[in-house]
């Protein structure tokens, strides 16, 4: 089975999260997509935030280490990373997805397309049928970490 490389992001300010429906699964998401040849997983999740949302975002990381050197660089770390099955829909074939999952606040832009929603509403949500499970759970962890006083680094 084919697969490919994306980039996801979760946007969350005042403790509310932006998710946007996608028109063919008609579930609601996060901004994400596919990253373009000689661009990171994290350069990717800015780039489709941008272009999905309108907004400029910064990630919130909690690094072990970062270095800046003429050899090697750091670079954003995911929150996590995912292997998603992605059914066969219209023309296009199942294949997976290698999906690199930030977290980030908004810091500038207008919002274009999005609603924000608290962690209830997410909660709320018919799973599988209004919002995939893992989106569920994301926005759970985030949300616990946030309210437990996570100390958040921020780059971008």
């Amino acid at each position: 089975m084919e697969r490919q490389f994306v980039s996801t992001c979760f946007i969350t300010d005042q403790n509310k999260f932006l998710l946007l429906l996608h028109p063919k699964l008609k579930k609601w998401l996060p901004p994400g997509g596919h990253i373009e040849k000689n661009e990171t997983p994290p350069e990717a999740a800015l780039r489709e935030v941008r272009e999905e949302t309108g907004l400029e975002v910064e990630f919130l990381t909690e690094e072990h280490l970062w270095t800046s050197e003429w050899n090697s660089q750091s670079i954003a770390r995911p929150f996590c990373c995912l292997l998603e099955q992605i059914p066969a829909l219209g023309n296009q074939l199942a294949h997976e997805h290698v999906d690199f999952i930030f977290i980030a606040r908004p810091v500038g832009g207008t919002l274009l397309d999005g609603r924000w929603f608290s962690l209830e509403e997410i909660e709320a949500m018919k799973t599988h049928e209004e919002i995939f499970f893992d989106t569920q759970e994301i926005v759970r962890k985030v949300a616990a970490l946030s309210q437990n006083g996570s100390k958040w680094a921020m780059s971008s």
